[in-house]
């Protein structure tokens, strides 16, 4: 599928945040490197959690800390389990590294991510399927391994060509590489890294898409099967804006993220008035392991407009 920015709708106040996090956060570079590495290590052992607990993996996330961190590994835990945590945690790191590098996403790039990811897991890893498949679940079967080839160089002239804006132009990454579904397993996994991996080249943080939000991120992937893609461009939307906040945390002191429980001690409404709020997405506030936080200068923001 090609589209056009204004083939996807995103609502206009959350762009508005985005925009505005960005700005302030590139008015802040070069970001202190000892900080980014303390964020994205952080921000590697969550992502591998949820990305693998959205697949199936049973690893917890304190687990799966213990594996990528201690090399431990946990009884009663399947092997396939730390095999999956230990190759995407590894191929997160060969992002960052791409990233750094300035690589360009290629079928080069995303055929190493597919063969780190399922290292010891698939016969052919890091290679395109060479038979027919069918998704459960799926109402749109994927293409004939016939046209994978041809797919995937039309898929990488348009993350070159197309004109999007980048929030939209990441959902499309997305949405397109697991509509073409160019390997037999972890076309998930991947289209996560692809998609950071563009987020990061154009000066965004890496999102972390939430197991929680498991059934919301399938059931917006499968309206843009059908040709509405804007719910899962507001889906991956609000993931960035999350991000932005998280990133934005650790270097200034007004942003930094406070529990609404804490929050609550000095705002004029109850924990639970604000976490309302921040599901209705009135309050910015971000959602880390079951726990909401917000910032002051969110609640600041908040309050001059409900007044």
């Amino acid at each position: 599928m090609k589209y056009k920015n204004t083939d996807i709708n995103l609502d206009g106040r959350l762009l508005r945040k985005i925009e505005k996090k960005k700005r302030r956060l590139d008015n802040l570079r070069p970001l202190k490197e000892d900080v980014v590495k303390r964020i994205l290590e952080d921000i590697r052992i969550r992502h591998t959690y949820h990305s693998d607990a959205i697949e199936g993996n049973t690893l917890t996330l304190q687990e799966t800390k213990l594996v990528l961190e201690r090399g431990i590994t946990i009884g009663g835990k399947p092997l396939k389990d730390h095999i999956e945590a230990r190759n995407d945690a590894n191929a997160f790191n060969l992002m960052i590294n791409l990233v750094k590098d300035e690589k360009p996403i290629s079928q080069k790039v995303i055929q190493e991510l597919h063969r780190i990811v399922t290292e010891g897991l698939l016969e052919d890893a890091g290679k395109y399927r060479i038979t027919n498949v069918r998704i459960a679940g799926s109402a749109t079967p994927p293409p004939s391994y016939i046209k994978i080839v041809s797919l995937m160089d039309g898929y990488i002239k348009n993350i070159t060509n197309l004109e999007l804006e980048p929030i939209k132009k990441a959902a499309f990454i997305h949405h397109e590489f697991v509509l073409i579904h160019p390997f037999a397993d972890g076309n998930g996994r991947v289209a996560r890294l692809v998609t950071n991996l563009f987020l990061m080249q154009n000066g965004y943080p890496p999102i972390i898409l939430k197991k929680e939000d498991r059934g919301k991120y399938y059931s917006t992937l499968q309206k843009a099967d059908k040709g509405n893609i804007s719910p899962f461009a507001t889906f991956i939307a609000n993931a960035v804006n999350e991000a932005l906040m998280y990133y934005l945390s650790s270097f200034i002191d007004e942003e930094r993220l406070i529990p609404l429980k804490e929050m609550a001690d000095y705002a004029p409404y109850s924990q639970e008035y604000l976490s309302l709020r921040a599901r209705q997405g009135e309050l910015d506030a971000i959602k880390i392991e079951n726990v909401w936080y917000s910032s002051n200068r969110s609640l600041k923001s908040y309050l001059k407009r409900v007044k």
